[in-house]
């Protein structure tokens, strides 16, 4: 990550420490500018001076005591990369004195205690940083030693925080000299220092009177609040060397809490902020770098080539180039860029190859075809001057090989000559296609939608029928007194938690050809339209505020297609069937 020249110069006129060669290292060859600016700020810090015994010392232990835990790495000694020992160097080595009371006598005295009492790390995913975040956990807090020390690790909820104190227990059980430490499912105790670390939730409740020595947080990009951090470094004032471990991939902007440590990192580490007990580490693209460009990507991935590999990243930028979402998700998770929640979703190039007959969709709007066949309806309905939908989702079968989709449109008459004018939307285009259908007035009238979903449950095998309850209670209660089984339909409300899954599905139709609109005019219009929101853990569905314009046809497809993964679907799922889970998008 590129820092201010500002922060640099800085430092212009004033004595350093002397670099040594592992500082020169990562600054000149690498480029981490991180290392030096922390060097140079550290030798600014009135009395400080650097234990290199101290910080060599760490790193040779590393190999020594813990092991790796996972896949083909499993129980191999822990060799630090360059990156991750210049954390640990600088970390452990820095050293400062401070003025305290001593408790005996009462009088002033001096001790020399690290500089460094907080870590924020930046780094994309695959770069080993669990594994890292767990490994200095143990190191400041079994082998600093400290008597009644506590420990605790957390992250946006039990069950991510977890994965760091999974492997922490590992790492002790394949440690050699650590057969007295006392494993638990949720704690780690050392009984000769009654030490205790403890594994927390991600709330803040309840979590005031601790004192911790050492403190690792994971994910800062998915946290609700800031507040179990800031409660556990305030219970720190009696600890002379506690320190706070935190580590994170970049997420989305919306999430003000994760955005704003973000923020703050970058405000230390280019001198806005001065703080030099925090040091601030970056591995990421700037927002103007090529990010198809392979040459950028090892300023991104300090551990590329042993994880992640050239070969999966290649496939993954593969997989973004054609597709506006996965390429937000390639930025965001491989290199570190924050993304905004609202991006363009779908490649018109891959949409436009998804019709083997661009007129095809002429005959399915009217059934032709598709006689007695299996589907899925959704409908979703209009307010005023919005178009109204009716999708079929035809699965597989024996006489089609990919999804069919049969679309129908109504507009109120009114809104066609005005959209057509005001906006250069082709309503009259459409209508003199048969592409759109007008209904009388300034709305849609609902008994048209109704008149023609009972066509469809006369014509076809309509297994689930799905409805956004918003403006759409009053037709399903309609047709329910007039004799449709409530068991027909499934409540499908407009958002990430119930839509995510199936928007997921209908991407990886559309991605692998395994559906066919036939060329819909329509379709194509809203599939140029939609865009999809994300939630912090980079879930997502389409978004009708932030949308160019009208996507009621692509958000009745996501519909119907996720029907087929409702839990009263009988047998396998047709797109298990025939594999469609297994193309990653």
């Amino acid at each position: 990550m590129e820092v201010s020249a500002v922060a640099v110069q800085a430092a212009a006129g004033h004595r350093l420490w002397p670099e040594p060669e592992w500082v020169k290292e990562a600054a000149d060859t690498k480029g981490w500018a991180w290392v030096r600016l922390a060097w140079e700020r550290c030798s600014r810090v009135a009395g400080s001076w650097f234990d290199e015994a101290k910080a060599a010392a760490a790193v040779h232990l590393f190999p020594k005591v813990f092991r790796l835990t996972d896949d083909r790495f499993a129980g191999k000694p822990f060799r630090l990369g360059l990156w991750q020992e210049c954390i640990v160097r600088l970390l452990v080595g820095w050293k400062a004195p401070i003025e305290i009371v001593d408790e005996q006598t009462g009088q002033p005295a001096f001790v020399h205690v690290r500089i460094f009492r907080r870590l924020m790390l930046w780094v994309p995913r695959k770069n080993g940083k669990s594994e890292f975040l767990a490994a200095l956990a143990l190191l400041f807090f079994i082998l600093d030693g400290v008597v009644g020390g506590q420990g605790y690790v957390f992250a946006r909820d039990e069950s991510q925080a977890k994965i760091i104190f999974n492997k922490m227990k590992a790492m002790i059980s394949m440690a050699p000299n650590m057969g007295d430490t006392q494993i638990y499912k949720k704690s780690i105790y050392l009984p000769k220092i009654r030490a205790l670390f403890e594994l927390l939730t991600g709330k803040p409740e309840g979590k005031h009177g601790k004192s911790p020595t050492v403190i690792a947080g994971d994910e800062m990009h998915e946290w609700e609040t800031p507040d179990l951090a800031n409660f556990l470094r305030q219970g720190t004032g009696t600890r002379l060397e506690p320190i706070e471990l935190y580590a994170s991939t970049a997420g989305v902007k919306s999430n003000k809490t994760g955005y704003a440590l973000w923020e703050e990192s970058l405000s230390i580490l280019e001198g806005r902020i001065d703080d030099p007990s925090t040091l601030v580490v970056i591995f990421a693209l700037d927002p103007d770098d090529d990010w198809a460009d392979e040459a950028n990507w090892p300023k991104a991935n300090p551990s590329l080539g042993i994880s992640p590999t050239m070969q999966f990243l290649r496939r993954e930028a593969a997989i973004a180039a054609d597709n506006p979402r996965a390429e937000q998700h390639f930025r965001c998770y491989h290199l570190n860029q924050w993304i905004d929640a609202v991006t363009r979703w779908l490649s018109l190039k891959k949409w436009d190859a998804c019709a083997t007959n661009k007129e095809a969709w002429k005959e399915w709007r009217d059934g032709v075809g598709l006689e007695g066949r299996s589907c899925f309806a959704a409908f979703d309905v209009s307010s005023n001057e919005d178009i109204t939908a009716r999708i079929l989702a035809f699965p597989p079968d024996d006489e089609f090989d990919r999804w069919v989709l049969s679309a129908r449109f109504w507009v109120p008459s009114e809104t066609i000559a005005k959209r057509s004018r005001q906006d250069r939307v082709s309503y009259d285009k459409w209508l003199g296609l048969g592409a759109i259908e007008e209904t009388p007035g300034d709305y849609v009238d609902q008994d048209y939608v109704r008149k023609a979903l009972f066509e469809d449950l006369e014509r076809f095998n309509v297994t689930l029928i799905g409805y956004d309850p918003w403006n759409a209670t009053k037709l399903v209660t309609d047709m329910q007194k007039d004799g449709v089984d409530e068991s027909r339909f499934q409540l499908m409300r407009q958002g990430i938690p119930t839509l995510g899954e199936p928007t997921k599905l209908f991407e990886r139709l559309v991605m692998s050809g395994q559906l066919d609109h036939g060329g819909h005019p329509v379709l194509r219009w809203m599939a140029g339209n939609v865009a999809v929101r994300f939630d912090e853990n980079l879930n997502y569905a389409p978004t009708k505020k932030k949308s160019a314009e009208k996507i009621d046809g692509i958000v009745g497809s996501v519909m119907a297609v996720g029907l087929s993964m409702a839990d009263d679907v009988e047998g396998p799922s047709v797109y298990e069937q025939r594999g469609i889970l297994e193309i990653e998008v």
